[in-house]
């Protein structure tokens, strides 16, 4: 569908007349890949250079859906797609592992249009959990589906299910390793299907894997404005390593990593200590602040703040009515990116880049 705004741009080209900033469409688009203790130290100028190259290819992906007029939720979908099969991400290809060895995928999506939305948390076969929380949202009566239910849902609707192996990295699998002694547990076998371990280890700055010491959390999100108005929020994640009986964090409570509502101006993605996030329902009282009068700014950093009091540091990237983009960290650093019609993609990734 061409909204109104885009109709008008696209006469004012075919006659070749410039077009004044307050007629082209407005859309805007930011990004997330995690926050937590993210330091110059911690990373190669390669892979520092890989994480930004990461991020600019997502932001790209839902920059190409909104720029053509198209709507804030396939904007998000596209790019944490690209990021759920990227191994430097904590989100499908490349999640963490519980303790048990497995790899259990959480995700949200939130339509601001209508406050519909969509939730998945323990799946172990579907390859991209964020297009089955919209399925989830879309094509069910439900709001949220879990474990082995969750991925019969998302086979039956078509999506795309691989073996749990599909999921493994060397990289993610040392950290459960390192976790696992560190707490005096079990360490499981390998999966099955995984490669062989390398023979001599894994090389520390490796351009195409996170560091061996990351200390962040996983968790990729975006939110979006699009031409028409509209806002939306999604946000997926492999969870905690070393995770046991099940644990959900907040990637998928909705009000807490994710929420997007039109009427109070206000999309936003989480990512932080989960339990925290849970209990100060961070997502949802930014858009209760914003709806009452205060910036996206100043709203997400008093809910990231609030979070903090309570024990639990994160970070959040919030869209506002106008497109304004704001992210906000109680950590050393967060993977993030931003994008508009008028402003070329910029990612960053320590707090003090602005």
């Amino acid at each position: 569908m061409i909204t109104r705004a885009l109709a008008a741009l696209l006469a004012a080209l075919a006659l070749g007349t410039p077009v004044a900033a307050q007629d082209r469409p407005v859309w805007s688009f930011a990004i997330h890949g995690g926050a937590g203790v993210i330091e110059r130290a911690n990373l190669s100028p390669e892979q520092d250079a890989a994480y930004r190259a990461s991020l600019a290819r997502a932001l790209e992906a839902g920059a190409e859906v909104l720029r053509n007029g198209g709507a804030a939720l396939d904007a998000v979908q596209a790019a944490i797609q690209l990021m759920e099969d990227d191994p430097l991400f904590n989100a499908g290809r490349g999640a963490v592992f519980t303790a048990a060895g497995r790899n259990e995928l959480d995700a949200a999506v939130m339509n601001g249009a209508d406050l519909t939305a969509g939730a998945v948390a323990g799946l172990t076969t579907t390859r991209h959990p964020i297009a089955a929380a919209r399925a989830v949202m879309e094509r069910s009566p439900h709001v949220m589906l879990i474990g082995e239910g969750a991925d019969t849902f998302a086979a039956s609707v078509g999506l795309e299910q691989v073996d749990p192996s599909f999921f493994f990295t060397e990289r993610r699998w040392q950290g459960l390793e390192s976790a696992l002694r560190q707490n005096n547990l079990p360490i499981p076998d390998r999966p099955a299907g995984a490669p062989a371990a390398p023979v001599g280890g894994l090389a520390a700055n490796d351009p195409g894997m996170p560091p061996l010491n990351e200390r962040k959390f996983g968790t990729v999100g975006a939110v979006a404005l699009d031409s028409a108005g509209h806002l939306a929020a999604g946000t997926s994640t492999g969870g905690m390593t070393a995770k046991r009986w099940g644990r959900v964090g907040d990637v998928p409570v909705l009000g807490a990593g994710t929420y997007a509502s039109n009427r109070d101006g206000c999309a936003v993605s989480a990512t932080g200590d989960g339990e925290y996030y849970i209990r100060a329902s961070v997502a949802r009282d930014i858009c209760a602040r914003i709806a009452g009068g205060a910036s996206g700014q100043t709203a997400a950093q008093a809910e990231v703040d609030d979070a903090l009091s309570l024990g639990g540091s994160g970070g959040v990237i919030v869209m506002d009515a106008q497109g304004v983009p704001a992210f906000a960290m109680t950590t050393s650093g967060m993977y993030r990116g931003r994008i508009g019609p008028d402003s070329p993609a910029t990612v960053a990734i320590y707090a003090d880049e602005r």
